[in-house]
């Protein structure tokens, strides 16, 4: 099936007040399906992408009523992937943590992105709403990272994405990680303040790192246990900052076991040898004011077994 907007057409598409509130990359990432990511960004940046006649962010939220300008966009053709209701089913269901009909909480599996593109034809968002045909509205209301596990929240309403996406702006959502920092690491307890910076490369690859002229990102550790050459931590970001307790943990001399992108390739070497096969992080609890009832609401997802059984090989 051809997408309607991959064409080599000028598009002019005007926002309905359902989306308003809504960043502008997800609204493309979800109207520009089979786009890869990087090309989204890059019509974004370049600021071939126009909302009433002016360049846009990707971080700016629609209103009601705009106008968006979306550039020629060609795609091959290509027979459209899917993926079988049942195999779908027993990866996503089994991982719900709390649903009601405002919203929904899954424990986000490791190597699975939260939406498709750059390669990737499914993710979690595109996985739920095969799964919910019938569902009128579903959308992420944050993001982790593909290799990231965990407490991922998605809105079942437009005032419920609203509400929660208020909640986020205002650091007002208490989000707390379980983390394998490499090395032993001899504090209790402690809280980086290091602003950061994100750099976009051309393929769309996000790299961050510690600048004196970055975004504010503060992040609290606090030690769980420790072993012979690794500490699990308990990671709290304050901020929140793409790949914040990434780049905090590299900054702190601690690296993330796992991580491919900030640890250096001999410490991940030696993880491997005790099964640890992907990045060890993982959003064990999030709590937030219901966006409907207005109460504390938290939410725990439990160590996927991997991990644990990475814990229960470590040398102490």
């Amino acid at each position: 099936m051809t997408n309607p907007l991959a064409n080599a057409a000028v598009q002019w598409i005007e926002v309905d007040a359902e989306h308003a509130g809504q960043r502008i990359d997800n609204y493309l990432l979800t109207r520009l399906k089979g786009v890869p990511k990087s090309h989204i960004y890059r019509i974004l940046r370049t600021g071939e992408v126009r909302r009433n006649g002016g360049r846009v962010k990707a971080q700016d939220r629609l209103d009601g009523g705009d106008v968006l300008r979306v550039p020629p966009i060609r795609l091959a053709e290509r027979a459209t992937e899917t993926l079988p209701l049942n195999l779908l089913r027993a990866r996503i269901e089994p991982r719900i943590l709390f649903e009601d009909d405002d919203l929904l909480v899954l424990n986000k599996p490791s190597g699975m992105a939260v939406h498709g593109g750059s390669g990737l034809s499914y993710g979690v968002i595109e996985a739920l709403r095969e799964l919910r045909p019938a569902a009128r509205f579903l959308e992420l209301v944050h993001r982790l990272d593909r290799e990231t596990s965990g407490c991922l929240l998605i809105a079942k309403k437009r005032s419920a994405l609203r509400a929660l996406h208020e909640q986020f702006r205002e650091d007002d959502v208490n989000k707390v990680y379980l983390a394998l920092l490499v090395g032993a690491w001899a504090r209790n307890r402690l809280m980086v303040d290091a602003p950061l910076r994100k750099n976009v490369l051309q393929s769309g690859e996000r790299l961050v790192r510690v600048a004196p002229d970055g975004k504010s990102a503060i992040t609290e550790f606090r030690r769980l246990e420790r072993y012979a050459r690794a500490t699990l931590v308990e990671a709290r970001p304050v901020t929140g900052r793409t790949h914040q307790i990434r780049v905090h943990a590299r900054h702190i001399g601690h690296p993330l076991a796992g991580d491919a992108r900030y640890t250096p390739e001999e410490a991940n070497r030696e993880f491997r040898r005790h099964g640890l096969k992907r990045l060890f992080l993982h959003a064990c609890r999030t709590t937030f004011l219901h966006p409907r009832r207005q109460q504390p609401l938290s939410v725990e997802a439990p160590l996927d077994d991997e991990l644990a059984q990475v814990l229960r090989e470590l040398p102490r």
